[in-house]
């Protein structure tokens, strides 16, 4: 995820959900500080992905940036406008799961 570093994303964090769902066994879920950012990281993050001979499954939300969900099948990436990420709260909705990294 060095292109969402790159696009300065704030609050990265990523979950291990696999022992509390099957929907997937990471969630990485990050923000940035605008639309214009969100959108910047989401595309950052889909081309370093393909450079390396991944694509996503699926991309919800790259229209209105406010919240974009990359879906890798395995792992699942959130890219939230600050105020879509406090009111969705994933990381309080799947609290069970365990945190593996955090970078603020």
């Amino acid at each position: 995820m060095d292109g969402a570093s790159d696009k300065k994303a704030n609050d990265v964090v990523l979950l291990r959900t696999a022992e509390v769902t099957t929907m997937a066994d990471y969630f990485v879920i990050c923000s940035g500080r605008s639309d214009r950012q969100v959108g910047a990281l989401a595309r950052a993050i889909v081309d370093e992905l393909r450079d390396e001979g991944v694509r996503p499954l699926g991309m919800e939300g790259a229209t209105n940036a406010r919240w974009v969900l990359l879906d890798y099948g395995s792992v699942i990436v959130h890219v939230f406008a600050p105020e879509e990420r406090e009111y969705y709260g994933l990381e309080r909705l799947w609290s069970k799961a365990a945190q593996v990294v955090r970078i603020v």
